[in-house]
């Protein structure tokens, strides 16, 4: 949108830019940072018409208006919040207002169009629209200076000093506007002191020092280079005058945890040959820990011939027996357990709601590694210590919760615990403490999207990324969720309760993969009926076996869970293997909302239910708003009339509720109404995806 080459200023004699080369793209929030006195405001003045340069072009739109006077700037699109705000103190505020757009000569309707979209923008201007300027505190003032530049509905704004003379809440208030303005569409090329407010409100930088660039890159980038902060941004407390622009705020960048911007939760292994030898280390250790430590193991171990002497190389994983959910639950509520209770810091239980649930023990070192590897997800996310995630995940013995905060607080990220649920203190917390990720199942996450949709908010929170679990998603779906969101960027968290929790692993910013945490644990895809291994690229159950797990390890577990081992390097540069989204289940399991269902325990509810007969059918469908819904179509007992049909739904309904913590949608129909068969009757189906998940 604006391109400035080589531009060149002076006041008389005195030089202040000194070949500035600077550009702002379409919807772009571009920072100008640097102390007083860079020629930061100077440029701004050069841009708006308001000072001549002496040297190089400025192009808007792909057009030359390098000497353009400011109305004719402001008739192309461009409007100057200035510096110190520059209100008229002795007019009101709507005529300081109207002021804005008499360079594009209104009409009177339009003009009213404006002034309303500005005051629904910022209400206090609505309040005090009949006050003098000049009796209004700085921070409306500056409200009223961006107010001003807004009615001439600017393609570009220009933003200088904003915060200046501001208390931090109000300063707080202000970029709170500036972000809501991005988020609106509008471009902005914003000059700052204090850097890291610019910093975390730009998507570019641009640094200022004397008249000339001297650094220039994604804000991100510049706020969490380590090296950056220490050679130039000043990251030193003992003077911090020292550095090129200390007194411009950068040295106060989170200097109360410097060491979070140095954290690198990424393996280290140089190539494959050194991640195999690293898993064939983890694979011995395991299988011996397995064996001198469990019972159960030792028992498997020993009826399938394999001592741990035997593991000598990874194709040895193929001797060894698998582990099932059944293993869990006939071991419960210890199952698996590895190491002396004392050595016991947690339990993890599945979500599912079926009898037992599948329970395992953890150690402080199992936390510990899966504290770690949650923070390499939100590493792999861009998620960084200037981030707010709010966690709509739950806590409680389905730890999920748990994991994504302190994965969060790993990093270095502020965590917004809320937990599931609670759609109007979710919205809420969005807007009030700004969070820019966002954690939660898939459904809750839709849920999430269309009421931000539906109240018309997309344009004043700060959700930038929405890291997502537990179910699966269409690309459809994905893509819904992103546009009611404003456009934040989804990642698809994977993970299981057997295997730590969530965060196994994660998709990349190339977004067409899952990379697993292949240094944690093994994964294999096998067939569902011959439990033969099957090559890459073909979809299969996943198997995985833990590298490092005290408290309860894997050998050959079978999640049940259906994807494929995707060949090859990730086009992100990342060593770590990859697999598909999770495409299904290879047994009878229902995901729906979050909840594992076992059909038979649906089975175990009509059974105990007088008047039902034995044959059901579960149907999962999902509506056009992406909302998933269950329908059980139950028959009669024999001899039941048809007029307990209303009676026998509601109970059966209200059980569901109980028992299995979803909502459903009963059909009951004759006896013998549905399908017999001589082989097993199916009783689950699954319509919610119609299009690719991958």
């Amino acid at each position: 949108m604006l391109s400035i080459r080589r531009l060149t200023a002076h006041y008389g004699a005195a030089q202040a830019l000194f070949g500035v080369d600077l550009e702002v793209g379409r919807g772009e929030t571009v920072a100008l940072v640097g102390a007083n006195g860079a020629g930061k405001s100077t440029l701004l003045r050069c841009v708006m018409g308001l000072v001549r340069p002496s040297g190089g072009s400025i192009v808007l739109h792909g057009d030359e208006v390098t000497h353009l006077p400011p109305a004719r700037m402001v008739r192309r699109g461009l409007a100057l919040s200035p510096e110190g705000r520059e209100v008229f103190g002795t007019l009101s505020v709507l005529e300081n207002l109207e002021l804005g757009a008499v360079p594009l000569a209104l009409k009177a309707a339009e003009k009213s169009r404006r002034l309303e979209e500005i005051f629904s923008r910022l209400p206090k201007l609505r309040e005090r629209r009949s006050q003098l300027a000049g009796t209004l505190s700085g921070g409306e003032q500056q409200m009223l200076a961006m107010g001003r530049a807004l009615m001439a509905g600017p393609k570009l704004l220009l933003l200088d000093e904003p915060s200046l003379g501001l208390a931090p809440l109000v300063t707080d208030e202000i970029f709170a506007i500036i972000h809501q303005l991005a988020r609106a569409g509008t471009t902005i090329l914003l000059v700052e002191q204090n850097a890291a407010r610019a910093l975390s409100a730009s998507d570019h930088a641009y640094l200022l020092a004397n008249g000339r660039i001297v650094e220039h890159g994604a804000s991100r980038d510049l706020l969490n280079d380590a090296a950056l902060r220490t050679a130039f941004l000043g990251a030193s407390t003992e003077n911090p005058a020292a550095s090129r622009l200390g007194a411009a705020g950068l040295t106060n960048i989170r200097l109360e945890k410097p060491d979070m911007h140095k954290l690198d939760f990424m393996p280290t292994f140089a190539n494959d040959d050194e991640l195999q030898a690293h898993q064939l280390r983890g694979l011995q250790w395991t299988v011996r820990h397995a064996y001198e430590g469990s019972a159960h193991y030792r028992r498997k171990l020993e009826e399938a011939g394999v001592a741990p002497a035997d593991i000598r190389e990874l194709g040895d994983l193929r001797r060894l027996p698998f582990t099932t959910g059944v293993d869990l639950r006939d071991g419960y509520p210890f199952p698996l357990r590895a190491v002396p209770f004392e050595q016991l810091v947690r339990i993890h239980a599945s979500s599912g709601t079926t009898g037992k649930r599948k329970v395992l023990c953890y150690t402080q070192k199992d936390l510990d590694d899966w504290e770690f590897f949650f923070a390499r997800c939100y590493q792999m996310a861009g998620v960084t210590p200037l981030d707010r995630v709010q966690i709509a995940v739950g806590y409680g013995v389905w730890t999920a919760g748990v994991g994504f905060q302190a994965g969060c607080e790993k990093i270095g990220a502020l965590a917004v615990p809320v937990g599931p649920g609670n759609i109007d203190m979710q919205i809420q917390f969005l807007l009030d403490f700004q969070s820019t990720v966002f954690c939660s199942t898939a459904s809750m996450a839709l849920l999430m999207a269309e009421e931000i949709h539906r109240r018309g908010i997309a344009d004043k929170i700060a959700v930038r990324k929405i890291i997502y679990g537990s179910e699966r998603s269409s690309r459809s779906m994905r893509r819904k969720i992103s546009e009611l969101f404003g456009g934040a960027e989804l990642f698809d968290i994977t993970g299981l309760t057997e295997l730590y929790g969530p965060g196994s692993g994660i998709e990349c910013t190339d977004h067409d993969c899952i990379h697993y945490w292949s240094d944690y644990f093994l994964l294999e895809i096998v067939d569902p009926e011959t439990l033969e291994p099957l090559p890459d690229g073909e979809w299969g159950e996943m198997v995985v076996t833990t590298l490092c797990k005290e408290g309860s390890p894997l050998l050959r577990y079978r999640t049940r869970d259906i994807t494929r081992i995707i060949p090859g390097p990730c086009t992100c540069g990342n060593l770590m293997p990859r697999h598909s989204r999770i495409r299904g289940r290879s047994d009878d399991t229902i995901k729906f909302r979050g909840v594992n269902i076992y059909p038979s325990s649906i089975d175990t509810i009509l059974s105990a239910t007088p008047g039902l007969g034995s044959e059901f059918q579960i149907h999962l469908t999902r509506d056009e708003a992406g909302r998933d819904h269950m329908r059980l179509v139950v028959e009669r007992a024999e001899g039941v009339e048809a007029g307990r049909g209303p009676e026998l739904s509601r109970e059966v309904a209200y059980q569901m509720k109980r028992q299995q913590l979803v909502s459903v949608d009963v059909e009951l129909v004759e006896y013998a109404g549905l399908p017999r068969s001589e082989r097993k009757s199916q009783r689950v189906f699954d319509n919610r995806i119609q299009d690719e998940i991958v």
